[in-house]
Formats: structure tokens, sequence, C-alpha cells
């Protein structure tokens, strides 16, 4: 009950962490002058993924690094199956055109460029560096293409990113400094809890702190995104819904594991066999499904946020019965493989290309 309890004010401290954080970091940045849409694109998606960041951290520092592995794998992996999938069931999203041209094959590339640095086993220190700087040059590209965008997107994003009023609590200098500095102490608490006490259920349950980093500890620090996805679609906007999701997945990669390969110094994050040979693989194939699947009509249907949601609790049984080397594994491996996927890609070109064949002809 103790350790439980540990976990459960972890994950409440980075939640709270979280939402301080970002407060106190987008009231700042409106502040100084930059638009609600530049906020949205980068202090409010990369916010989100604060715990990811400090829990990561903390693990490595901890000398746990199949957890910080782990948890962002878990997380990305989370993030489209099940909060994507969620969002979709409460209405269908509209999928703006620049997460198909742009955000989306972005987050393909960097979960590629993932899959080939964990080949050698082991994500560097220079590895970190590489993805941290990359990091930095998306952000940077992400703030000069604002520039350009429409009036509607700033209004939408202004929506979701409110500038303090004048005379508010939060709008004096010292106090957003002070929201976020409470927000990382308890993004930073936060984390050392809830790695603890996710080191003590993989003793207590006979499985390994991966597949704990892949479940537990990713579903819990995944919760601002549920949280911001989940409102944003009640709230009718739906493509931020869908952008938090995309932007989040392509700081993880990126911010999370640079600045957990930066902090692991010459030993490295040590890529786990069964994370190379299978969850890696999971994600990159998660974020290859977004092509199609925002291509149908630009939106993500009900049926296909069901489909997401489906093939989530999927994978979370395999781990559970690769866990516990269940005797059912076998059976269920094969039907997911031979009937379940090709039965959705057939499904998923049946529906594109009865989409393209629906619309009209481009004139000229």
């Amino acid at each position: 009950m103790l350790t439980l309890g540990m976990f459960v004010a972890g994950l409440l401290a980075l939640i709270a962490g979280a939402e301080l954080l970002v407060r106190g970091a987008s009231k700042l940045a409106l502040s100084f002058g930059l638009s609600p849409l530049v906020v949205g694109l980068t202090i409010v998606a990369f916010g989100t993924s604060a715990p990811e960041v400090a829990v990561s951290l903390g693990a490595v520092l901890d000398g746990q690094t199949d957890i910080a592995l782990g948890n962002v794998v878990g997380s990305n992996i989370f993030n489209v199956l099940f909060i994507l999938g969620l969002s979709a069931l409460i209405t269908p999203l509209v999928v703006n055109i620049q997460l198909i041209r742009q955000e989306v094959p972005i987050l393909v590339g960097t979960s590629l460029l993932l899959l080939v640095l964990s080949l050698d086993g082991r994500i560097s220190a220079l590895d970190g560096a590489m993805l941290f700087g990359l990091l930095l040059a998306y952000t940077a590209f992400l703030v000069i293409q604002s520039r350009k965008e429409t009036q509607a997107a700033n209004e939408e994003y202004a929506a979701e990113v409110q500038p303090a009023a004048a005379g508010s609590w939060d709008s004096k200098l010292p106090v957003q400094l002070l929201l976020m500095a409470a927000g990382l102490a308890l993004l930073v608490l936060g984390s050392q809890w809830l790695v603890g006490a996710a080191v003590v259920f993989a003793k207590a349950l006979g499985v390994s702190d991966v597949v704990i980093g892949l479940t537990i500890v990713a579903v819990g620090t995944s919760m601002p995104e549920v949280a911001t996805s989940v409102m944003a679609a009640v709230k009718g906007e739906r493509d931020i819904a869908v952008g938090n999701v995309v932007g989040s997945n392509t700081f993880n990669i990126l911010g999370c594991l640079g600045l957990s390969g930066i902090a692991s110094g010459s030993l490295g994050l040590v890529v786990p066999e069964a994370v190379l040979n299978f969850d890696i693989w999971v994600m990159l194939a998660v974020a290859l499904a977004c092509i199609p699947v925002f291509m149908t009509g630009r939106e993500i249907a009900r049926w296909e946020g069901g489909v997401f949601l489906l093939y989530y609790v999927a994978y979370v049984t395999y781990l559970i019965l690769a866990a516990q080397q269940h005797d059912a594994l076998g059976a269920f491996s094969s039907v997911m493989m031979g009937f379940v996927l090709p039965l959705t890609v057939i499904t998923l070109v049946v529906v594109l290309l009865g989409r393209r064949s629906a619309e009209p002809p481009r004139s000229g």
C-alpha cells in the first residue's frame, strides 16, 4: 500500500507540475509577445511531455535505463492508439493538412532514426546530443513557419492558450517564474516517487523494468496528453487534439531520449533486446499507421478510433502474456499477425481508395 501510495503521489505531482510549468511558461511567452500559435506548437505541446522528460532523466540518474527507454516508446504507442482512439470516439477528429504533409512524416522520420540508432543496442551520449540538436532545429523551424500562418490558426490556439489578463494574479513576471519553478520542483519530486514505485512493482510482479516502463509508467506520464487531447476534442478544437499527440511524440524521441542519452554519459542507454525486436517496431508501425488513417477524408472516424483502442488493448495483452511466458502467447500472436492486422490494412486501403474515387476531379 505504501508503494501504491508513492506511485499515485508521484503521478499527481507529475500532472500538477506539468500544469504549473505550462501555465507559467505560456503566460510568460505571451507576455513577451509570442503568438498563441507558437506557444501552442512549442510550450504547450512540449510541456505535456514534461513528465516523460522528468521520469526518463530520473530513471537514468538512478541507473534504471530500461525504464527511461520503455517510458518513451510506451508513451508514443499509448498516445496514438489510446489517446487518439479515445478522442475520436468522443467526436471524429479533423486532421489539419499540415499534419499529413509535414508533422506525421517528421514523426515517422524520427521513429526511423531511433530504430537505426538502436540497432547497435545502445543510445550513446553522442546519439542523444544529435537527437536534442534536431529538437532545437525543429522548434526553430516551427517558430519561423508559424509567422506565415493565418489569423484563423492564431485565433484557434488563442482559445487554448489564454494570455494573462491585465491585473490578474498570473500576469506578473515573479508569479510566472514562481509557477515555472514550482512546476519543475514537482516534476522532479514526482519522477523520483514514480520511478521508485515502478521498480518495486516490477520486482513484486516478477516482470522486467522495461515492461513496467512500457505500460504503467508510460500510461502515467501520458496523463497530461490524455487531459489535453480529450478536453480539446470535447471543446471542438479537434485539430489541436491531434496536433498535441503528434507533437508530443516527436518531442518524446528528440527531447526525452536526447536529454536521457546525454545524461547517461559514457555508458549510454542500453536498448533491451525485447524492445529492439518488438516494441520499437510497434512504435514505428503506429506512426506509419497515422498516414492512411489521417488521409481517409482527413479525419479520424469513430470506427478508426475504436480500432486504435482495440490495438492498444492487444498490445498490452501481448506484453503481459510474453512477460509471463503464457501458453496462450503463440495462439494470440498468430491470430493478430495472420488475421487482425491484414484485415485492418485491407479495410484502410479500401476506405482510402473509396474516398479518393469519390473526390471531385481537380480542374485544370
